[in-house]
């Protein structure tokens, strides 16, 4: 049987749609008015204790869009980096930037000023919104960049003046805060100061709204082009899948910890939830899971999106198991493959079974879903409407149901290219179909099964980590002459780096491995293991050999 075949039967079994939803507005700007238009009073965000509703963070995005325009002379085109993790300035910033035309790069807080120096370059970005605690490695970056503007923020920023002014005597006491002094940094709160008068950009379908960093299928870090219509159609697609058991969709509540500067986040908070009118309750650090149990547990969520990673944390605290779990009708896991196991324990705890989605920053990002009430334990579930779908091998022959080979998908959620960069665009999109770098299997029933990955890459919670970017910045290292990284099998971060290391000084000890890579990279980066060795597997022509290593 094809596989083409396969998923179109699978679809037709389950309900899903063959051809691409139409899309919800003509723009994520649109989407967004209509929301406000008549769900204004509705809640959008919650974080730290404080909700904003559509109108309330869409009049601050007023404020903000102002400041970006009369102030700082913002035009659109121009490339805005957001480097905050998820607090409610998050959604306001992006409000604002989609309202003036801006295009959005997201940046992770915990880059190293290496990793802003390449990004911000890449991107030429012009203006920062960074938080106050990030501030000094934006600050080291900013010389070596084209890097005009600088806005800082701190957490307490929107909250009410009476509970700010407590937190931030106490932050101020504890030290947690160091004040900065530069004169040239633009505070957040004096963006609010500005009344709302600002001309709204009208945007096309096919402008690009976001640049969003990633490895892609090979190489180092490159930005994706997010259009407008790639993301729209994504969310309409998706919306197709979610709602074939599932009429409680509308403003429901959704417990939302990955990070906001991750594309399954992003799309979630700025695409899906709008459309469904539905609240999303920031978590700022879902690492801190004594915390993160606290805010959720006065709050009836209807929606928990989450990974495999993220599910093992919480099933680790007795107190997340006493929560109630009776309003949970739908538990979203993607970024990385979910383990059965955990899946397993999970339904038993909440008495909801997690529906596994697979995707990609190239893709806006789902490619394909578990159906409510039709998941399949151990599949990234079925394409999305719209979407089509090969399986290839080396030579580009089509392989059959239940053979392992490339997936290659064509969709109207696929990116517009890569950033700047025609070449490594041409490698991945060819002759329409984009090439995903994953082995994959589909069955009779059209679902989908991650088998390998066609590259090196590592992913570790969900975030893409690849080898060779390690592996030439550890060699900067004075007594390193030679390195190699892999992936390898983690409980609970799916998998972690493991770097092979052959010195040239013998004094070089792993700890002055890790903390060279801690000044280097980004956490998630930085290896769990390191092995000395005198010598490295290689190829013919001089090529470590990583699988050997594996």
């Amino acid at each position: 049987m094809l596989v083409t075949e396969a998923v179109k039967r699978g679809r037709q079994k389950i309900g899903v749609a063959q051809n691409p939803p139409s899309l919800m507005a003509n723009s994520v700007l649109q989407l967004w008015t209509n929301t406000v238009s008549d769900s204004a009073s509705a809640p959008a965000y919650t974080c730290l204790g404080q909700t904003l509703s559509y109108g309330e963070t869409d009049q601050l995005a007023r404020r903000v869009a102002t400041y970006f325009q009369k102030k700082l002379n913002l035009k659109p085109g121009d490339r805005i980096a957001v480097q905050l993790p998820n607090i409610i300035q998050y959604p306001v910033v992006v409000i604002a930037a989609l309202k003036l035309g801006l295009i959005i790069v997201n940046v992770n807080p915990m880059y190293s000023t290496r990793e802003i120096i390449h990004q911000f370059n890449d991107a030429d970005v012009k203006t920062v919104v960074v938080l106050d605690q990030f501030y000094e490695t934006v600050k080291k970056a900013a010389p070596e960049t084209n890097l005009e503007n600088i806005i800082v923020t701190r957490p307490i920023d929107l909250l009410p003046g009476t509970k700010q002014q407590a937190l931030k005597l106490l932050m101020r006491v504890s030290g947690k805060r160091k004040p900065i002094s530069d004169k040239n940094v633009i505070w957040f709160k004096s963006l609010l100061k500005i009344g709302a008068s600002y001309s709204t950009y009208r945007s096309s379908i096919d402008d690009v709204f976001a640049l969003q960093y990633t490895g892609g299928t090979t190489g180092v870090s490159k930005g994706v082009k997010l259009t407008q219509k790639s993301l729209l159609a994504n969310v309409a697609q998706c919306l197709d899948v979610i709602k074939i058991n599932n009429d409680f969709l509308h403003c429901s509540t959704t417990i939302s910890p990955l990070p906001l500067y991750h594309i399954y986040a992003y799309a979630l908070c700025f695409g899906i939830l709008p459309a469904i009118r539905g609240h999303s309750v920031l978590i700022p650090n879902p690492r801190d899971t004594v915390s993160f149990v606290k805010t959720i547990k006065k709050v009836k969520f209807d929606i928990f999106c989450g990974l495999n990673s993220l599910f093992v944390s919480l099933l680790e605290s007795a107190d997340f198991k006493k929560l109630d779990f009776s309003n949970l009708k739908l538990t979203l896991s993607g970024g990385m493959a979910l383990m059965p196991v955990v899946a397993e324990e999970w339904s038993k705890l909440t008495g909801c079974k997690i529906s596994e989605g697979y995707g990609m920053t190239e893709a806006s990002p789902v490619i394909s879903m578990n159906p409510s009430g039709f998941q399949k334990l151990g599949s990234a579930g079925i394409p999305l409407a719209g979407t089509e779908v090969k399986v290839i091998d080396d030579t580009g022959a089509f392989k059959p149901v239940d053979q392992a080979g490339e997936l290659c998908i064509k969709g109207p959620q696929m990116m517009d290219g890569y950033w700047n960069d025609d070449e490594k665009t041409s490698n991945t999109i060819i002759d329409g179909w984009l090439h995903t770098g994953d082995i994959v299997t589909v069955d009779k029933e059209g679902y989908v099964t991650i088998v390998d990955r066609l590259k090196d890459m590592i992913i570790v919670s969900g975030f893409n980590v690849y080898p060779t970017e390690l592996e030439q910045t550890l060699t900067l290292h004075e007594k390193v002459a030679q390195c190699a990284a892999i992936g390898v099998e983690d409980k609970k971060s799916g998998e972690v780096v493991k770097m092979f290391v052959i010195r040239s000084d013998e004094s070089l000890s792993e700890d002055d491995v890790r903390q060279f890579c801690k000044e280097n990279m980004a956490p998630y980066k930085v290896p769990k293991h390191i092995e000395f060795r005198d010598s490295l597997p290689m190829s013919n022509v001089g090529k470590v050999l990583r699988k050997e290593l594996a």
